[in-house]
């Protein structure tokens, strides 16, 4: 039996549960889960249903429509694997967890694709049977490097791509290439290090906490809506290379369950912050 998941983003009203509930019954379709949230502040309703049986979208989906405020946004989602590639640098932590998980069948993936702009983690790659490509950057302008990039990333069309520490900035025609498909995940230190080793710095400055952020890549560098956060403790007695290993295990978690959320449809976008059901 086929199962989908629907998507409803609209503005809140009396009865939007009841006369989405009474359209599935109606279409002989079965909840299996679902999930609801009302943001106070803007009355905008989220939902997200796994519902099974025979759909017909098209029928569905107009049916849908007629019932729900004007401006609801609809989504059906067939619930199976996504298509995903992942870009890269030279760190191999993130990178290799994700291909572990993969290979252990753990993500609701198909990895394409490994893109990286040098050489260093093709071995690694590699022993996943999973396609590696190095795309370097060295002299060509930002622009070009990212024409050859939307090139090699368009051939396996990509429903997400995952930064995995690719440690280039994107360029917002790069960002409007792939509107909501690319995840990127970040060190969080509390206060904040940027520039070169940033561990040193929070080392020396006595920090007691070390996280790492997963969002939406938007032209606004680091900026655009979190996914999923979290922090790791730290005391006097780590070196700065046990803080960075610190920081490191934490962005394999992290990362992880932003990708898994993603996988499984269960993101939606609310200005610059998200829901997640």
């Amino acid at each position: 039996m086929e199962e989908y998941i629907l998507l409803i983003d609209t503005e809140d009203a009396k009865g939007l549960v009841y006369n989405i509930s009474k359209v599935l019954f109606a279409n002989n379709l079965n909840i299996e889960q679902n999930a609801e949230y009302v943001d106070p502040e803007t009355k905008k309703f989220f939902m997200r249903s796994i519902i099974s049986g025979k759909v017909s979208a098209n029928i569905l989906l107009k049916e849908l429509k007629e019932v729900l405020p004007q401006s609801a946004q609809i989504k059906l989602n067939k619930k199976e694997k996504k298509d995903v590639v992942i870009l890269a640098t030279k760190e191999s932590h993130v990178l290799g967890d994700l291909l572990i998980r993969y290979v252990a069948g753990e993500l609701n993936a198909n990895i394409k694709a490994v893109i990286a702009n040098h050489e260093v983690l093709g071995d690694l790659v590699e022993k996943f049977d999973i396609p590696f490509t190095c795309i370097s950057a060295e002299g060509l302008s930002r622009e070009e490097h990212e024409d050859k990039m939307i090139a090699k990333i368009n051939e396996y069309e990509p429903e997400l791509i995952v930064l995995a520490k690719y440690m280039r900035i994107l360029t917002p025609k790069f960002v409007q290439e792939y509107p909501k498909k690319v995840l990127n995940i970040h060190h969080s230190f509390l206060p904040a290090f940027i520039g070169a080793n940033p561990y040193k710095q929070a080392h020396e400055r006595g920090v007691k906490i070390i996280g790492a952020t997963a969002h939406y890549v938007t032209d606004d560098l680091d900026e655009g809506p979190i996914i999923y956060q979290d922090v790791v403790r730290v005391d006097h007695s780590y070196s700065w290379e046990d803080m960075r290993n610190a920081g490191r295990n934490v962005e394999k978690i992290v990362l992880s369950n932003a990708f898994e959320y993603l996988l499984n449809d269960r993101v939606f976008v609310h200005g610059n912050k998200t829901v997640i059901l």
